[in-house]
């Protein structure tokens, strides 16, 4: 007999369609043969889906069986097949009738003694059966709650094969997973840091004001202990509420890579990600056989902390110039190409020096003149121009340490930033995804119409620094954000002055 059942084909975070077609010929034994590109988890599903029925109190086929993954083109990885296969079974060798089956997409992975275990991409399944106009989705427990936040679909939660055969037989119903969305966004949507922790620092927090309301990326020069680790953690806390949407897209690049905390169900808080320096440029931007999303995607509508900015292999940061660029990243294969999302805020950190003291006024600084040529000499012009805010994070002293009054909380610095973001919706459309920081050349020059003042100011910069036309675009962007916050209509000389400063590191290439 035949089967036919529809599951998922996770592609990067995409859920592709898959059909798992199960053919009993009733002639010849031997172990059922595996086709449709499948990978050594969905190859050894055989041996898993095996003991996971005969301890259910099924049996398998014990004449020729064969199994297709369709479409057979596209890579089949991970153990997300066992339930479907081990219900196609059931279907084929007729120990199981549902006219039901075909309504809905099946997903799980199959303990030994038939219980089932959660699989990686639950939202992107869910969101597949909405596009497709599929019944409903069946899957493990764990995964229930993660499916069910797309609107309009209905998800069974299964405990075992032994329920999942029970339900579509239609001898079990069951009832499907509801999650209250406003409920579980206000649950969430609580962050356990805030800017007023930060003691002193006021300039930088500006800076940072600056960065969130326009998103322009950031680098702190400091010394050990300044507190810029703290203060890159706390800039999502002043950014706006994530949407629905971001909170749907961030949550899609975590379920499919398996990285979803706990019993988690959406991402409703902005990511911050910090990965090592000893990272490689496929932990950071994605890559591997099958493809798998790297740092910058985890980061995705987030922020991503580069701490330790120059010991960093040159290669790994050079990976990140196109990726700033674009907010996308393509990791290409013979057989394919997937495309990850990677729209964050890069903010990164670094110390003056080799020992970390050069503008410590408490400790001496022990390195040489060319010592510390060389180490900023690590970090490429070209990436440098990419990022617009260049700000100095001195030693904090003891009387802003032990001073009893909180420095500028998140909820003020936010309020500035959503009301600068408000004037670019309004001048960029509000439909638009556009902000200062990502204006195009012709945005540039229509929004960022200077006086003679400013005209002087900036010619003098140009020359004196050794701006590229990319740092010269990146002075305009940010000062158009400075004279946003200020609610201003023009850009001045004065905001082009404090532009200008947020330059420290440029140097003539």
């Amino acid at each position: 007999m035949f089967a036919r059942l529809h599951s998922m084909a996770l592609a990067g975070i995409e859920a592709r369609p898959c059909e798992v077609e199960v053919d009993v010929s009733g002639r010849g034994f031997g172990v059922p043969t595996l086709v449709g590109l499948p990978d050594s988890a969905v190859k050894e599903s055989i041996d898993r889906i095996r003991s996971a029925l005969s301890n259910s109190g099924y049996t398998l086929p014990k004449t020729k069986t064969t199994v297709n993954l369709a479409p057979a083109d596209i890579k089949k990885e991970g153990p997300s097949f066992d339930l479907p296969i081990a219900v196609g079974l059931l279907l084929a060798d007729d120990q199981l009738r549902s006219d039901a089956v075909e309504e809905y997409l099946i997903a799980g992975e199959l303990a030994l003694d038939g219980r089932v275990r959660p699989i990686k991409g639950a939202l992107s399944l869910g969101l597949l059966c909405r596009q497709n106009g599929f019944r409903g989705l069946v899957v493990p427990r764990e995964n229930a709650a993660e499916a069910a936040v797309v609107e309009g679909v209905e998800v069974y939660a299964v405990d075992s094969l032994s329920q999942a055969v029970a339900f579509l037989g239609g001898q079990l119903p069951l009832e499907p997973t509801a999650v209250d969305l406003k409920a579980l966004f206000a649950r969430l949507a609580q962050y356990d840091v805030d800017f007023g922790d930060v003691r002193g620092q006021e300039h930088v927090k500006r800076a940072l004001l600056v960065a969130a309301a326009g998103r322009h990326n950031v680098l702190m020069i400091g010394p050990p202990g300044a507190g810029k680790t703290m203060l890159a953690k706390r800039l999502p806390t002043i950014l706006p509420p994530l949407s629905l949407q971001e909170a749907l897209e961030t949550t899609r690049v975590y379920s499919a890579s398996g990285k979803l905390a706990g019993t988690a169900s959406l991402m409703a808080t902005r990511p911050v990600r910090q990965p090592h320096h000893s990272i490689s440029i496929p932990a950071l931007v994605g890559g591997g056989t099958i493809p798998q999303a790297g740092e910058v995607s985890l980061a995705h509508h987030g922020v991503l902390f580069l701490d330790e900015f120059p010991e960093f292999q040159r290669s790994v940061l050079e990976s990140l110039r196109q990726v700033i660029e674009e907010h996308v990243i393509t990791v290409s294969r013979a057989h394919s190409a997937v495309d990850f999302p990677a729209d964050f805020m890069l903010v990164a950190a670094m110390n003056p020096c080799p020992c970390g003291y050069f503008t410590d006024p408490r400790k001496p600084c022990k390195c040489s003149a060319p010592q510390i040529d060389r180490y900023l000499a690590r970090i490429s012009g070209p990436l440098l121009e990419r990022i617009d805010i260049h700000i100095e994070v001195p030693a904090v002293p003891i009387s802003a340490l032990r001073d009893a009054k909180a420095g500028t909380d998140s909820a003020t610095l936010r309020t500035h930033v959503q009301r600068a973001l408000a004037i670019q919706r309004q001048r960029f459309g509000p439909d638009s995804t556009t902000t200062n920081g990502r204006m195009t050349s012709r945005q540039l020059r229509k929004h960022c119409q200077i006086d003679s003042d400013g005209e002087r100011l900036l010619r003098q910069a140009v020359s004196e620094l050794g701006l590229s036309a990319r740092a010269h675009d990146k002075v305009l962007r940010v000062a158009r954000t400075i004279a946003d916050l200020a609610g201003e209509e023009r850009v001045s000389a004065t905001h082009l002055s404090e532009a200008i400063q947020y330059r420290r590191l440029d140097r003539s290439l």
